[in-house]
């Protein structure tokens, strides 16, 4: 039996603690970053330039990451959940600071702790030529 999708319940709550996690993300509220990423060894995060591994090697390269040039605009946003524990949120996005598109995938799982990231991957590609 497949899961349900995108159940109104569940949808909503991954777009909340989404929206969260996007105002820390351009604020730099380190400590909302951490609490939303799941606390684990298993944890994994793919960035632009790097590869981290743990959620430690996640907490020790936001602390380190400069707090300057982190807002950015949305253009396109996709979250889908699969039952009501399981979700993935993508966004494509741009920033004043370079003409590059970003891309961000991010895996949710509900813990007993609430919505975690087990997951992202961020990427950036040439804008396409018009």
């Amino acid at each position: 039996m497949s899961p349900e999708i995108n159940h109104p319940e569940t949808l909503a709550e991954v777009e909340a603690v989404f929206a969260e996690y996007e105002q820390a993300l351009v604020t730099n509220d380190v400590e909302v970053l951490d609490r939303l990423f799941w606390h684990s060894p298993h944890t994994l995060r793919y960035g632009a330039g790097e590869n981290l591994y743990g959620f430690q090697a996640i907490q020790d390269f936001r602390n380190a990451r400069p707090s300057v040039g982190l807002s950015r605009t949305i253009s396109a946003k996709s979250v889908t959940t699969f039952g009501r524990d399981y979700a993935v949120a993508n966004v494509e996005f741009t920033r004043e600071s370079t003409p590059r598109i970003g891309r961000q995938t991010q895996t949710w799982v509900r813990m007993d702790e609430g919505w975690r990231v087990v997951a992202a991957h961020v990427s950036l590609m040439e804008a396409p030529k018009a």
